[in-house]
């Protein structure tokens, strides 16, 4: 598919104002031109088919490729890559983080795009958003670690990374969580897992790649 490779880490928006952060693109990331509106193109990511706007100066940045999907993975391969993810999850809490909505690029992550990162790191691509990655994940009771974890009241609106033994790993904002990345307790103890805890929705695993 023809499409278009980005040069360099791109911001791209919920809007032509380009006022609110949507989400990010790595260099190296694919993207389609859908059409203009104002100083901004509406556009859609090819890896995980998430739109939003690329302000019309940043144009410069996209070079014409062909953009081809990753190979489908098998469950077994999945499970084989787990720990990369894992362990992209606790480097990027190693080093000094801030929330950000909409965050995808190190070091600063909102909640689902830490976890779309974490595995995109191992070649496995989720969904954008925490509801879409529940959607796309195998509900489970028991969990295992490189699961991931919901939280929200009408939908997912917070997603982490299982790591086993009652932990799991997620950037949180500064109303309501840690302001960056952590690692809590599911059962709960602290305010932050206490709150997150109240909204818990359930585990899902990864058991596909492969979204766009």
């Amino acid at each position: 598919m023809l499409a278009y490779r980005s040069d360099a880490n791109l911001n791209l928006w919920d809007g032509p104002p380009g006022d609110r952060l949507a989400t990010q693109m790595a260099q190296g990331r694919f993207l389609v031109l859908q059409e203009r509106c104002e100083q901004a193109y509406r556009v859609q990511l090819c890896e995980d088919r998430y739109e939003a706007f690329l302000a019309a100066a940043d144009l410069a940045h996209l070079v014409p490729d062909t953009y081809a999907p990753l190979p489908l993975l098998t469950v077994a391969e999945i499970q084989g890559r787990l720990g990369g993810a894992i362990a992209y999850g606790l480097a990027a809490l190693a080093v000094p983080n801030a929330y950000v909505w909409g965050g995808t690029l190190p070091p600063n992550f909102d909640c689902s795009g830490l976890v779309q990162a974490a595995f995109a790191a191992v070649g496995i691509w989720l969904p954008r958003d925490a509801y879409q990655q529940e959607a796309f994940t195998v509900p489970v009771a028991a969990p295992e670690p490189g699961d991931l974890v919901f939280f929200g009241i009408e939908r997912a609106t917070h997603v982490g990374l299982w790591l086993g033994d009652g932990q799991y790993l997620h950037s949180s904002g500064p109303e309501r969580g840690h302001n960056g990345i952590a690692i809590d307790l599911w059962a709960g103890g602290t305010p932050v897992a206490n709150r997150y805890r109240a909204e818990w929705r359930g585990f899902g695993r990864v058991t596909r790649s492969g979204v766009g």
